[in-house]
């Protein structure tokens, strides 16, 4: 049985298989998203737009203003666009690698929000395939410590 790790953050994912019993973790491949390194706002060209609200004035003065942004908040940030796109990407090269049989399980790791993008974008038949989760960020780690977080039960 072929076990794909996959160690991933919103910028770079690992990949390692590794065929039990034998622990060893084998290099598999690796992808980068330039775009994720950089500000919302290199990523788009314009603020959002801008909003005045009056507060209602009982005594015939004019009430308070105030003065803020609209939209770009929350899930429709360019960041969290990049992301998906990223966690897709990975999604594409696991359902690659599972059509041309080079796997059988997968192992994700990735910190939380970016686990829950990843499982999002996997397809039903990669979503089976799916061992085990650790809502770790650990690529930038060594294998050695990678290997020692993976769940014993995911490599049977």
């Amino acid at each position: 049985m072929r076990v794909r790790i996959v160690v991933a953050d919103q910028a770079e994912a690992r990949f390692y298989d590794t065929e039990p019993p034998d622990p060893a973790l084998h290099p598999a491949g690796r992808l980068s998203e330039a775009r994720a390194r950089l500000h919302d706002r290199d990523l788009v060209s314009d603020r959002p737009g801008r909003v005045f609200d009056h507060a209602p004035a009982a005594t015939g003065r004019r009430g308070a203003v105030a003065h803020h942004g609209t939209g770009g908040e929350g899930d429709r940030r360019p960041h969290r666009h990049v992301a998906r796109l990223f966690a897709r990407r990975i999604a594409e090269a696991l359902a690659l690698a599972q059509r041309q049989g080079s796997i059988d399980r997968i192992v994700l790791m990735a910190e939380p929000k970016f686990l829950g993008l990843i499982r999002q974008a996997l397809s039903p038949e990669l979503e089976a395939s799916v061992a085990a989760e650790v809502p770790k960020d650990l690529v930038h780690q060594a294998e050695d410590v990678v290997r020692a977080h993976l769940p014993p039960l995911a490599l049977r």
